[in-house]
């Protein structure tokens, strides 16, 4: 069950073709709950970490971070679910855009990609 989920993470990261490598942790502690991060590094050597702790009994994950950087390790964004920024009305959903904390639903790996692929085409 928790595998179907990992494998639905591999099948988004293939359908993006801006990446050049990336690599996965995946620990499964039952056949409900797992971990889960990864590195993907896109053509222009900027870089994605993620890490991901999910119960598929229950909807929103457990714990998850998407950091985007570029090739200098340089913040380009972060989506978190840490309990920190009480102040944020989407808490403890939020995203880091420079010096900025904004509000932010749960997000997942595709859309992440997708807004990296949005970026991109801008530069």
């Amino acid at each position: 069950m928790i595998e179907k989920y990992f494998n639905e993470i591999e099948y988004a990261i293939s359908y993006f073709r801006n990446i050049r490598t990336y690599s996965l942790i995946k620990k499964i502690y039952n056949d409900k709950q797992g971990y889960i991060s990864g590195t993907i590094i896109f053509d222009d050597d900027s870089i994605l970490e993620f890490t991901k702790v999910k119960d598929i009994d229950i909807q929103p994950k457990l714990k998850y971070r998407y950091h985007y950087m570029d090739m200098k390790y340089e913040l380009i964004f972060r989506y978190n679910n840490a309990k920190h920024h009480k102040e944020i009305i989407t808490y403890p959903h939020h995203k880091h855009q420079t010096a900025e904390v904004l509000e932010s639903s749960e997000i997942n790996l595709f859309d992440v990609l997708l807004e990296i692929e949005q970026i991109k085409r801008k530069d």
